[in-house]
């Protein structure tokens, strides 16, 4: 954002040096990227009047013309009477006109930054000597119009410093405004003013006219125009105005002041009926709009009805840039009747464009909702000026003033009459923010040791409202801060205005002590640790997502709570759960050449099924997931990896996990991604918490996001382990045996219809409950050929003694009582 000091001068005194000023700026309001010395593009050019024009002898398009500077400008040739000689071919040129001249040496302002700035001298044109130019507004880098000579339109003499004449002695900071976007007052020349003001110890006055919140149109209406506003969804707009008025005048262009203001600050002139919209967004940082009345009411049976509403899938609508965009419901539109004519707060519509026919205008002033904008801007990439000063939430009480001033503007630029009455509709009229501190608390928060009347002094400077006695303080926020709202607010503005580099530093006064972690903390820290050492890789990713990736693992969007002010269109909705963010990360890991790994995350999810807590807001769910994938091996059984891994975490922990069927199919986001006919619930076995489900995925999951087929994962409650921890009591924590162990793989083969758990419960439950020795059993595996009546299920046993070197005859002990055991209840075999 580019503002000019001198415009900034009409509003708030500035009489330090120029570093000086953007130092105080950039450490007390917003870092100052660069300062602009304008006034060097204008360095020479003066302001001469046109004593005689005749036309060129070797030209039809060209005059020689005499020109007086007043004698101003040194080493240029003159005639007898003082005069220089200058060739134009500008079809306005006339005797009498006082005009910009460029003498030789100057350069042309259009070309000054230019890697070759174009430097005038005195050369002939058809074989007449010109001494320099005489400028238009494009060349002067004010204006747009190269159609003919700029004329000079303010109280200036011949001789003049064109610099001076129209206050282009300036200079421009270069903002970077990223750091505004909670201050859209800061969006104008009048804020900026203010802020300056106050935090260089002056008194600030906003100007009368921008201070009275309600309509006054001074001009009465000299006709009816009929006119209404109908504002479909409050939630979208919270305050919208419109006026009609008359214009006849033939005036195509601006005063020069008014283009001038416009072009140093980066907005392009066009018309007087535009650049008044936008000479008051740049001065007070409400956008405006005007529309073609006669235009409008045309697509609309001759009724003037403005609708305010959500746009309509599939709804296509014209740009005045000329680019046709598709609509959808987060958009918001200005419509005559059912037409949308406007893309509200973004771009007017082409269909209702000002040009030179235009004599009846529409003013629209309003205020409308930053998050559906902010939309809007990403989905379409439209980033014009007015929509980035209503991205940052522009009060609705600066409609009216604004538009008052519009229709004085326009009255004294283009002789507009008021031809109707001012519409509006105001849902969102708020009430000033009042906050209740006191100067302790405030040099408690900021660690300073300011008297109330400073405190008072700093906030009046910057137009607060405050009242109070003692240490107490109440303060009524202007309706240009929405950003303040608490005493933390006040206390910002306080340590700000006056530097934070002026707080004396010193010592806490008050004890740090740190904060002892909870047991959610110190369990999710353990478990991370637990999965490390099991082989998985721990991921952190966004807690957004994009809608596609929900409904590619099965999850409906509508269950999911949506972000209105996306930072990115792939963020949309927060997740349901951690799944889906682990399963996208697997085609990208295979694709880097990893063949076989394991991911895990640990952290919050928040979904509408699990409704909402006490304060409605959405619940924070602590889960943990894990994902094992492997392209190497389509023979790998992907359940057991991850069972492994969870078998290793449970131990660790020293709980018991237990693997159960599902019988039906669930429907919930957990469940969501999984096939439940090849997966299972989890369940602690001593405690009887349920903790989650492990399984494969739907063979849909796996084609939305490239899975391998060897895929598997599984995803846990984090505060439901907690629970079981707590439960149990128990501890994995035993002393390394220094005597070896040993380790047996079996392998039983049971019928078709026998299902792992039931082998699982069998060796561990009857089998391997008594053994006195220290023992874990794994699965290996299950094998299965095509239509056999049978499958085999490979375990290890793992033994170890803590008095002994371990016998084969203990070992073969335990195996006999597993094998014997199996085959008397499960009608197992040892193969």
């Amino acid at each position: 954002m580019i503002v000019s000091i001198n415009w900034l001068k009409q509003y708030v005194k500035i009489d330090r040096p120029i570093e000086e000023l953007a130092t105080i700026i950039g450490a007390r309001l917003v870092e100052i990227e660069e300062i602009i010395d304008l006034g060097k593009k204008y360095q020479g050019i003066v302001v001469a009047k046109i004593v005689s024009v005749d036309k060129h002898p070797n030209a039809d398009k060209l005059h020689i013309c005499k020109i007086d500077d007043g004698g101003k400008t040194k080493g240029v040739k003159r005639d007898s009477d003082g005069l220089v000689q200058v060739v134009c071919g500008a079809p306005n040129v006339r005797k009498g006109l006082l005009v910009a001249w460029l003498p030789p040496k100057s350069t042309v302002p259009a070309s000054f930054d230019d890697d070759e700035p174009f430097i005038l001298g005195a050369r002939e044109l058809r074989g007449v000597v010109s001494n320099g130019m005489l400028a238009s507004a494009k060349e002067l880098a004010i204006g747009d119009s190269h159609e003919g000579i700029l004329e000079v339109d303010v109280n200036a003499k011949p001789g003049d410093d064109f610099a001076l004449a129209y206050e282009l002695n300036d200079y421009l900071l270069d903002i970077e405004n990223k750091s505004l976007t909670h201050r859209p007052d800061c969006f104008g020349i009048i804020g900026l003013a203010r802020e300056i003001a106050a935090i260089t110890n002056q008194q600030f006055k906003t100007p009368n006219w921008l201070l009275e919140t309600k309509t006054t149109i001074k001009r009465n209406p000299s006709a009816s125009a009929p006119l209404k506003v109908n504002i479909k969804n409050t939630e979208l707009s919270s305050r919208y105005q419109a006026v009609v008025l008359n214009s006849d005048s033939e005036k195509t262009i601006s005063p020069i002041l008014v283009q001038s203001w416009l072009a140093r600050t980066g907005i392009k002139p066009i018309s007087p009926i535009v650049d008044v919209t936008n000479y008051l967004m740049a001065l007070t940082g409400q956008p405006l709009h005007a529309f073609d009345y006669d235009k409008f009411t045309s697509l609309n049976s001759g009724k003037a009805e403005i609708v305010v509403r959500a746009g309509k899938k599939g709804e296509k609508l014209k740009l005045l840039d000329t680019r046709e965009i598709i609509l959808t419901p987060q958009d918001i539109v200005i419509a005559s009747g059912d037409t949308p004519v406007a893309l509200a707060g973004a771009m007017g519509g082409l269909s209702t464009a000002i040009d030179g026919s235009t004599k009846n205008i529409l003013l629209e002033s309003a205020s409308f909702n930053l998050y559906n904008l902010r939309s809007t801007q990403m989905r379409h990439g439209i980033f014009t000026d007015a929509i980035t000063r209503f991205t940052k939430g522009q009060s609705p009480e600066q409609t009216a003033p604004v538009l008052s001033q519009a229709v004085d503007m326009l009255y004294n630029l283009v002789d507009a009459e008021v031809t109707s009455p001012v519409v509006e509709q105001y849902p969102g009229k708020q009430k000033p923010v009042v906050v209740e501190t006191k100067t302790s608390i405030i040099n408690q928060i900021l660690g300073a040791d300011y008297t109330n009347s400073l405190i008072t002094s700093t906030l009046k400077h910057a137009e607060f409202d405050v009242t109070g006695s003692g240490d107490q303080l109440k303060i009524t926020t202007p309706y240009w801060r929405a950003d303040i709202h608490i005493a933390e607010d006040i206390a910002e503005e306080i340590g700000r205005i006056n530097g934070y580099d002026e707080i004396t530093t010193g010592l806490p006064v008050r004890p740090f002590v740190a904060t002892s972690p909870t047991d959610l903390e110190e369990l999710k820290q353990n478990i991370r640790s637990i999965l490390v050492r099991s082989g998985a890789n721990d991921i952190l990713s966004y807690s957004f997502v994009h809608g596609d990736l929900l409904q590619s693992v099965g999850q409906k969007t509508s269950d999911s709570f949506a972000i209105t002010n996306a930072i990115s269109p792939k963020l949309q909705y927060y997740r349901q759960t951690l799944t889906p963010s682990l399963l996208e990360l697997v085609h990208p890991n295979i694709k880097a050449g990893y063949g076989e790994f394991s991911l895990f995350e640990i952290n919050k999810t928040h979904n509408k099924v699990h409704s909402k807590d006490s304060d409605g807001l959405p619940d924070e769910l602590e889960m943990t997931a894990l994902v094992y994938a492997n392209k190497k091996s389509s023979k790998s059984s992907a359940f057991y990896n991850v069972r492994s891994q969870l078998d290793f975490l449970a131990t660790q922990l020293g709980l018991v996990f237990e693997y159960s069927t599902i019988d039906k199919k669930p429907n919930y986001p957990v469940t969501a991604p999984f096939d439940y006919s090849r997966s299972a619930y989890i369940t602690e076995k001593n405690s009887g918490v349920f903790i989650g489900i492990i399984g494969e995925y739907r063979q849909t999951v796996i084609k939305n996001l490239k899975l391998p087929n060897t895929v598997a994962g599984c995803e846990l409650g984090t505060e439901d382990i907690l629970k079981a921890v707590n439960l149990t009591k128990g501890t994995s924590y035993r002393s390394i045996s220094k005597y070896p162990g040993t380790s047996q793989d079996i392998t039983l083969q049971v019928t078709q219809q026998t299902s792992f758990a039931q082998v699982w419960n069998v060796l561990f439950d009857d089998a391997l409950k008594d053994v006195e020795l220290e023992w874990s059993l794994r699965p290996i595996g299950v094998y299965q050929p095509d239509d056999a009546k049978t499958k085999n299920m490979t375990f290890r046993i793992q033994l170890t003694d803590h008095d002994k070197t371990i016998t084969r005859e203990q070992a073969n002990e335990v195996i006999t009582l597993v094998t014997s055991t199996a085959a008397k209840k499960l009608d197992a075999r040892i193969v």
